[in-house]
């Protein structure tokens, strides 16, 4: 649904962007992180064609971003940095004109309008003006606009700032029911934000992809190997020995002990190998198993080491 290609972006002798390259596809929610000025924004505009690449191209569902503008402004939502709003209409007279600018029609416009009021929880102030509202609802309103026409692709640049918990929540909520049928990309400085509802993450750095995959793609590339903790009863012989002889398996320690329940942190490389293998070896033991997981990796870890030359240069 959306293929960057190659995309760099200079401003003068500053390069915003350097041979950007990825894709995202139906239905996936992708978080768009880095540090300020890494180049998140101008990305953004120019995948709705806001801005003209140096070099380079994307595509929006096949519509080139260079070559058929127009199409891909139909296709897409779009919430930018600076919200697009006219301060001396209220929100119902905003909506009606996004609405009428993007050609909906009376009836099909009543519909949509009463859905985006709904879903962005606007009704309250419907008839307010938008220089009135605070900036949660001036942000809402802007959400607003970008769904409006049930556009197939959604680009939300800080879609939660200024909103309060309860709202953050509730966009959170919608913009997981929207990834059922639509994409959605979206930048936030809120990492845990990022890491509830995103599919996979793109990091980007000094305007360089730096990372690109899921929170645990990321974390093995970071720290070379994946995490994982088993958490066992067992008699009071210490099994890490047992452990580290098979293959996968990096390392064992004890790093919990109470009764006869020893916690044991294992660093493995491939994942599902390792399972199989040490449940295999437990069966054999004899020994029961309470819980196996993988150990949630942190992406405030993952985010420093992938950006952190940005500091170290």
């Amino acid at each position: 649904m959306i293929d960057v290609q190659g995309l760099s972006m200079n401003y003068g002798k500053i390069n915003a962007l350097q041979n950007v390259v990825f894709k995202v596809k139906k239905g996936e929610v992708v978080g768009l992180l880095g540090p300020n000025g890494a180049g998140k924004s101008t990305a953004m505009k120019i995948l709705t064609t806001y801005l003209y690449p140096t070099s380079g191209t994307a595509s929006i569902c096949g519509a080139d971003i260079l070559t058929d503008p127009g199409r891909v402004r139909e296709l897409i939502g779009y919430l930018p940095e600076i919200l697009p709003l006219y301060m001396d209409m209220d929100i119902r007279e905003y909506l009606e004109f996004v609405g009428k600018a993007r050609g909906l029609s009376n009836n099909y416009l009543k519909e949509r309008i009463s859905w985006v009021v709904e879903k962005c929880a606007l009704k309250m102030m419907y008839r307010k003006l938008i220089r009135e509202l605070s900036r949660g609802y001036k942000q809402r309103t802007a959400l607003a606009q970008a769904l409006l026409h049930d556009p197939e692709v959604i680009i939300l640049d800080e879609p939660t700032a200024s909103l309060d918990p309860h709202q953050t929540l509730e966009i959170h909520k919608l913009i997981s029911q929207l990834s059922k049928d639509k994409t959605v990309m979206l930048s936030t400085h809120i990492l845990r934000e990022a890491e509830a509802i995103v599919d996979k993450i793109v990091v980007i750095s000094r305007g360089r992809i730096v990372g690109d995959g899921t929170v645990k793609e990321l974390y093995k590339k970071v720290t070379g190997h994946n995490n994982y903790s088993i958490l066992l009863e067992c008699p009071a012989s210490d099994l890490s020995d047992s452990l580290t002889m098979l293959d996968q398996v990096i390392s064992a320690d004890v790093v919990d002990k109470k009764e006869n329940i020893n916690t044991y942190m294992i660093k493995v490389g491939d994942v599902d190998t390792a399972k199989r293998l040490i449940s295999n070896r437990l069966l054999e033991m004899k020994v029961p198993i309470l819980t196996m997981y993988d150990e949630v990796p942190s992406i405030e870890q993952i985010f420093l080491k992938l950006t952190e030359t940005e500091y170290n240069n």
